[in-house]
């Protein structure tokens, strides 16, 4: 299988431009409003009080205070609770911005958190999104934020507690998603790694990407280390623990514009570090990478299974894998995933040049799903 060289699909900044500082609003991601509802939720069984405001603890160890729209309890044989906390997604033109998070609690047993998808939640059909088939579409993090919660709560090893969340009208939010081509059906996806939304998808995003490039360069930093999110900058830093903290910049989708403020700015080095879905698409040329702006090339991904030693069965499931997290775990099921890995970065350091136009020394790395650590690179960390 042969793969041709992709162009380029990012356009260039101007390297006249000046960037205005803005302040981007940020928001709160479907799993910290679930997390909220389901505390909430808790609380107010526990106590027989209906709650108004509580407190969540997120990933990073940041304690925030959310409104509690709504509250209800039930009393009787099989007590029940349940709240709402409406999503404020900030600056980010989120489809699910206003959508109210609804957590609906009872007890039951064994001792424990036992966690469901309500109406609006999306079911995962297919493989590759990390989450078993059948379930519901609630990410890891999130499911770790809502037992966290409660635990403060309740004493999960004595009692059991049984949380469904849902989200009315979700089914319809999601039509305005990529969930169906992914596999998840009937609602939306409660996501979130550190809880908070940051307006990837904003110009005004694009122009803080810039200017936090400047800004590094300024100090007179000559590597900028991009990262995709909080997963890969904590990655990232455990690769260069040498570099000072401005010179990590979470570029969200807009590396091209990042490349380019490097390249304008004089810096000797450019390092991305992503997973498997950002790499694959920038393998292919596209240095805008959100979702609904672009699709993983999985053309790409065979031509590299075929070029790292795959048989033709493997190519054939790699292409008809349903996303780069799907082929990412072909790969490591067959034994090929630091050989496919290594190709993949390769090719991602290849466009990154030509983009850059310019001698600049690039490394790239590929983490895992948990950015705990690197399973391939470019050459300059190994696997």
């Amino acid at each position: 299988m042969t793969y041709a060289e992709p162009p380029l699909r990012e356009p260039d900044l101007p390297r006249t431009a000046k960037v205005r500082p803005t302040a981007l609003r940020t928001g709160w991601t479907t799993g910290a409003c679930a997390t909220a509802a389901a505390k909430a939720a808790v609380t107010a069984l526990v106590t027989g009080v209906p709650q108004r405001e509580v407190e969540i603890g997120l990933p990073a160890g940041r304690r925030v205070r959310f409104a509690v729209s709504r509250c209800e309890l039930a009393a009787g044989p099989a007590p029940w609770a349940e709240a709402v906390v409406v999503k404020d997604a900030g600056d980010d033109p989120d489809v699910t911005h206003g959508a109210e998070l609804t957590a609906t609690v009872r007890w039951s047993a064994p001792p424990g958190l036992r966690l469901a998808g309500g109406d609006g939640v999306g079911t995962v059909t297919r493989p590759g999104l990390g989450l078993p088939v059948g379930g519901p579409a609630i990410n890891d993090t999130p499911r770790r934020m809502i037992t966290e919660a409660v635990a403060e709560v309740v004493d999960l090893t004595r009692a059991g507690v049984h949380v469904v969340i849902s989200v009315p009208r979700g089914e319809v939010m999601a039509r305005k998603t990529t969930n169906r081509r992914l596999g998840i059906v009937g609602g939306i996806s409660i996501l979130g790694t550190t809880g908070i939304v940051r307006p990837f998808s904003t110009a005004s995003w694009r122009a803080s990407v810039v200017q936090a490039v400047h800004v590094m360069a300024a100090q007179g930093q000559r590597t900028v280390v991009l990262c995709t999110g909080g997963r890969t900058e904590r990655a990232a830093r455990e690769l260069l623990p040498e570099l000072p903290e401005v010179c990590f910049v979470e570029v969200g989708d807009f590396t091209g514009a990042a490349v380019t403020a490097a390249v304008a700015d004089g810096l000797t080095g450019v390092v991305f570090v992503g997973m498997a879905g950002k790499l694959a698409k920038l393998a292919a040329g596209v240095l805008m990478t959100h979702y609904t702006r672009s699709r993983v090339d999985l053309s790409l991904l065979g031509a590299v299974t075929a070029e790292a030693g795959g048989d033709a069965d493997l190519v054939a499931a790699v292409v008809a894998a349903n996303t780069g997290r799907h082929a990412y775990e072909l790969w490591a099921a067959a034994g090929l995933l630091g050989a496919a890995g290594d190709l993949l970065c390769r090719r991602v350091r290849q466009v990154l040049l030509r983009f850059a136009g310019h001698p600049v020394a690039v490394d790239v790395a590929m983490v895992d799903f948990a950015g705990s650590r690197v399973v391939a690179s470019s050459g300059r960390w190994a696997a």
